[in-house]
């Protein structure tokens, strides 16, 4: 199907929409599902946990996940720390708005997807870490991004930055019409399985396209402007070469937009998943998918050891 034809007919589909969704229990955008963090933040938060750790030089990552995604991202991180034996420390963050109701989703902006990351930055150093780095996917790159240029680490001593299929442009072009489309549509419907209906937003409301779209827009325009990193911070970005949602084009953007050059990488992966490093409820997971993700994931936590 030609580019122009699938358009039309996402945007005829989005526009038959009725404005208020049909939300079931089952869904996290219910009243009864909630991201587990809010439950229990002792076991997601760094800053959360008692007692808190007592080496307060191993190394931390704060990990953020994407737009209408949960702390369900960063769980096989967690797991192959856990199982590997790692010296690493790792919080998963749960963006604002995120993992609770739709109205709640519908309301944040995405500076409330945003604050939830330096809160738990602030907290870490206050307790009195010395190794702290971010990692983030999807839209928790462009989050972390406008962080970086809007100087909020200008003053801070920061490991690593690490990027997961960072969507500063996206592979679909519909994105850039929901500030035109939005209010006559009031939400999109993803189609995805059951289990992921407990961990991804069934239903995107207008509101949050809108937000998404003001952000990557924001951030392109820092790129174009130069983005430098903070301190002597490293920045790495793994890509996939095939992405639905992130045009691989994306890592370009930010390639000649961060500054100094020696302290970023990029390496583009062989893979159309977008969050390739999220392989649970996945069809078709094969073994070099399995490959890339452990290989991205020992790289993660060799670099915030050295």
């Amino acid at each position: 199907m030609k580019p122009i034809s699938f358009t039309l007919l996402l945007l005829l589909t989005m526009i038959s929409c009725t404005k208020e969704p049909e939300i079931q229990d089952s869904y996290l955008d219910g009243p009864v599902l909630f991201d587990a963090s809010l439950y229990q933040p002792d076991s997601f938060l760094l800053s959360s946990r008692t007692p808190l750790p007592t080496d307060l030089n191993k190394p931390v990552i704060i990990a953020g996940h994407g737009y209408s995604a949960s702390t369900f991202e960063w769980e096989e991180f967690q797991e192959f720390i856990d199982n590997t034996g790692s010296n690493v420390l790792l919080s998963r963050v749960l963006l604002g708005g995120h993992g609770r109701t739709y109205e709640d989703f519908r309301s944040s902006s995405w500076r409330d997807w945003q604050s939830a990351l330096p809160e738990e930055y602030q907290l870490l150093k206050a307790q009195g870490y010395q190794n702290i780095s971010f990692a983030g996917s999807s839209t928790g790159c462009p989050l972390l991004l406008e962080l970086i240029a809007g100087g909020d680490f200008k003053e801070e001593s920061i490991n690593h930055f690490f990027l997961i299929d960072p969507i500063i442009i996206p592979s679909s072009k519909i994105l850039s019409l929901a500030p035109i489309v939005g209010p006559m549509l009031g939400y999109i419907e993803v189609d995805q399985s059951p289990e992921e209906d407990q961990y991804w937003y069934h239903f995107r409301p207008q509101e949050t396209l809108q937000e998404l779209d003001a952000l990557i827009n924001l951030v392109r325009q820092e790129l174009q402007a130069g983005i430098q990193l903070p301190g002597s911070a490293k920045m790495k970005v793994y890509k996939a070469l095939r992405d639905n949602a992130a045009d691989p084009a994306s890592a370009v953007l930010i390639q000649k937009g961060i500054s100094p050059s020696n302290q970023f990488e990029v390496d583009m992966i062989d893979t159309d998943h977008h969050v390739f490093t999220r392989l649970k409820l996945r069809e078709n997971v094969s073994d070099a998918d399995v490959e890339n993700q452990t290989n991205v994931f020992n790289e993660m936590v060799n670099k915030v050891q050295n």
